[in-house]
């Protein structure tokens, strides 16, 4: 979940909100220059589509893949990465053939994961696809504003443990970290449009590659250092954890593979770049296998190579786990790293809920001035910047309230676990199959109906054993915690 899901996503709540751009506006077939929508012709191919999905899926859901295999072991961790991964692909071919309404070749373009939902099932299911993305939505925010949290920490540690030649344990309290953060979201979130800036998804992909694989390094030195392969087959022992703890953990893992795997919002996005012929659900379903591959095999490389480098101790957060490991500036430039992609990854999330929230409240309250009302404030040598009071103030509340929740619950596993198990069953697997049913008209009872509800009812089951397992690790974490006293 990854910066701003290649900024493919800062559209995704967007436009379905404004006014419907499902209309078709020239004969079937379209012309030289432009598509059968009316909209200039689409350039996009397997490759690119590949790029964006890559791009968008490696993100800060990678740090906590080690921990996850750690609490499942050496057998279980890799298979459960891969069955995620093919039910992944799956259901994303089922979502590429919902692109289009009706004929398969021309008929009329979804836009956006919301109009796809919109088109095929309508009524009060799209409410509740537009509130699990905003709850989402929300939750991200948190759990960014945590994990930028502790990258910035351990900068701040690592260089204090060198600069002390190792003898000052440089404990830090993590407040001050999430108010800095909060600081700079409260200002980005003033610009207009700031998801829309064309350098973000180039900046997300350098970043997110760049720690990611800074941490896949760091493991493989580790083990080729020590010379051990370190874990069990059948992870975290008992005795390190108690039995309970081992059960409701190895849930959690699952939420947090989940994570790392929900970028279903932005498919439709993507696919919407793609050129024709060939059809683009046929362009689609070949960029999600070689894309969902390429992940999967990253995925593996950092879980596997985490856990053999650290066994029953893998951290929650990849790259907190080798100290102050030596060279030290690299993890530096590796946190850094986290730091500058969350920063835009919190906006990419936040714009389109902000957004939603500014029209309703536009909507509902036509005449009132304080929120319908721009005041330009001239900026010499840039446009006038138009300044309105509502957008200050609850835009700036909204990043307070996020902030002050991550001092409370700062917890990274345990939230993306959490947002990992109500994200995947929802928006990757439930609308996509109900989406799908709908669009082909696959009769009730039918042998596809069934295999397609087994596997939908599957999928919830592990979504809610992922959220129990994520609640009762806040629950632990609770008992041995004093709010806004966090010491690393």
């Amino acid at each position: 979940m990854k910066m701003g899901e290649d900024g493919a996503a800062r559209n995704h709540l967007h436009n379905n909100q404004v006014f419907d751009l499902s209309i078709d506006v020239l004969p079937q077939g379209g012309t030289k220059c432009y598509d059968d929508d009316g909209r200039l012709k689409r350039s996009g191919t397997v490759w690119t589509a590949s790029a964006h999905i890559i791009t968008a899926v490696i993100g800060s859901g990678v740090l906590s893949l080690a921990w996850a295999t750690a609490q499942l072991g050496w057998i279980a961790g890799p298979i459960v990465m891969i069955l995620f991964s093919f039910v992944t692909y799956y259901t994303s071919t089922l979502l590429a053939a919902c692109y289009r309404s009706g004929d398969p070749v021309n008929g009329k373009r979804n836009y956006t994961y919301m109009d796809a939902v919109r088109s095929n099932l309508g009524g009060f299911k799209v409410k509740i696809c537009g509130w699990v993305q905003y709850l989402n939505l929300f939750g991200v925010a948190i759990g960014y504003t945590i994990a930028s949290s502790i990258s910035m920490m351990a900068i701040k540690r690592s260089n204090c443990f060198h600069a002390s030649g190792g003898k000052n344990p440089c404990h830090i309290n993590s407040n001050p970290y999430m108010i800095a953060f909060g600081i700079v979201e409260i200002i980005f979130s003033q610009i207009p449009d700031f998801d829309r800036l064309w350098w973000l998804s180039i900046v997300a992909a350098v970043m997110s590659f760049t720690y990611s694989t800074i941490g896949l390094g760091l493991g493989i030195a580790k083990v080729a250092e020590t010379g051990k392969i370190r874990g069990s087959l059948t992870g975290i022992s008992v005795g390190t954890v108690t039995q309970t703890q081992k059960i409701w953990r190895s849930f959690q893992a699952l939420g947090d593979i989940a994570f790392a795997y929900s970028y279903s919002l932005i498919l439709i996005e993507i696919q919407d770049t793609l050129k024709a012929p060939p059809s683009e659900s046929k362009t689609m379903k070949k960029a999600t296998l070689i894309s969902v591959g390429v992940t999967t095999l990253f995925y593996m490389l950092c879980g596997c190579m985490g856990y053999a480098a650290f066994g029953d101790l893998s951290p929650g957060n990849l790259l907190t786990g080798f100290g102050f490991y030596n060279p030290f500036w690299l993890l530096d430039i590796a946190n850094a790293a986290i730091v500058i992609h969350l920063v835009g990854a919190y906006q990419v999330y936040c714009q389109p809920l902000f957004a939603f929230i500014e029209k309703s409240a536009t909507e509902r309250f036509p005449d009132s001035e304080f929120i319908t009302k721009d005041i330009k404030i001239p900026i010499p040598g840039f446009r006038p910047y138009n300044l309105n009071l509502f957008r200050l103030v609850w835009r700036t509340i909204f990043v307070i309230i996020t902030t002050l929740i991550s001092m409370l619950l700062p917890f990274f596993n345990d939230i993306v676990g959490l947002l990992g198990a109500l994200g995947f069953w929802p928006l990757t697997v439930y609308f996509p199959v109900e989406m799908y049913i709908s669009q082909k008209k696959i009769p009730k009872w039918s042998t596809r109906w069934v295999c397609l509800q087994i596997l939908s009812i599957a999928c919830l089951f592990i979504t809610i054993a992922a959220a129990a397992g994520s609640i009762a690790g806040v629950v632990l974490d609770l008992k041995s915690f004093k709010p806004f006293a966090t010491v690393y």
